[in-house]
């Protein structure tokens, strides 16, 4: 695929460590961090441009390692270190179908998903189209339980999707999107938002225009697996009364509502996101 030779290029200078790649039977070339021994956790981001792995979960998978799992830090396809072909359609059965295709690869039996935003909606969607893969899901404010057209009038949503419209993202630009994502964005580095905004200028226009995932609320009964799930009720992407409908339809799911909280529970609230999880990975 020409498009995976031009991306491997672009993509060698990205202010972002260097995992690991695994290159599917699709031609699909992944890109993922690996870290700690130990019972598997797949790290699934949002898709707000400039995403990746790495930008998202830096403060967190470090301690789950620590407590003894291996943590899979996957880039999605159309972000960070993986391909991002331009002539794909980004709908959820692509996302699910890479992330299939990635346990695979890996050789992996049952793991736990742990997915934000869109990561979320890819976790859920692999849940319930290949249930004997997935152990447990963690969910931030999780999409696919909602109309497209509602996530389309959420303010953060319309903010992006304006902003990425408009070219090429700088540092101000970024700065501008991921503010809305955070009650309090005085807690955003420049790290962070060189990060995105380096990525960002590396993915391709079809990306958020063909980006489709449809509201999976009426197959949540189908789920057997233990959820934990966060929502912020400061969240200007996904409404956080989609908390409900997990609890009213998964026998085995439990939410933490967090109040002062935007769109990233695990960056605005990291201990308690990191205690919390590991718990429930321990204990059930």
């Amino acid at each position: 695929m020409n498009h995976q030779a031009s991306n491997s290029a672009k993509t060698q200078d990205l202010p972002l460590p260097t995992g690991h790649f695994v290159t599917l039977e699709s031609g699909l070339t992944l890109h993922y961090l690996d870290q700690g021994q130990g019972p598997v956790i797949i790290w699934l981001h949002g898709s707000g441009p400039g995403a990746s792995g790495f930008s998202n979960f830096k403060g967190n998978y470090p301690e789950f390692a620590n407590a003894g799992y291996r943590n899979i830090i996957l880039d999605l396809p159309g972000f960070g270190r993986s391909d991002k072909p331009d002539d794909v359609n980004y709908d959820l059965d692509f996302f699910v179908t890479a992330l299939n295709g990635l346990i695979n690869a890996l050789g992996l039996s049952k793991v736990t998903l742990l997915g934000n935003s869109l990561g979320g909606a890819i976790a859920l969607g692999q849940a319930l189209d290949y249930p004997e893969t997935v152990a447990r899901l963690i969910l931030m404010a999780p999409g696919g339980v909602e109309e497209r057209e509602t996530y389309f009038q959420m303010e953060g949503i319309v903010r992006m999707v304006d902003v990425f419209a408009k070219g090429p993202m700088g540092v101000e630009e970024m700065r501008e999107v991921m503010s809305l994502q955070l009650f309090d964005s005085s807690i955003l580095s420049d790290d962070i938002l060189a990060e995105r905004s380096a990525v960002a200028v590396t993915q391709p226009a079809n990306l958020f225009t063909t980006m489709m995932v449809p509201n999976m609320t009426e197959r949540l009964t189908e789920l057997t697996c233990p959820v934990l799930g966060f929502w912020g009720t400061n969240d200007k992407f996904n409404p956080h009364e989609g908390m409900h409908k997990f609890l009213d339809n998964v026998a085995t799911a439990r939410f933490i509502m967090l109040n002062r909280c935007g769109h990233w529970v695990q960056v605005e609230h990291q201990q308690l996101f990191n205690r919390s999880c590991i718990d429930f990975l321990q204990h059930g």
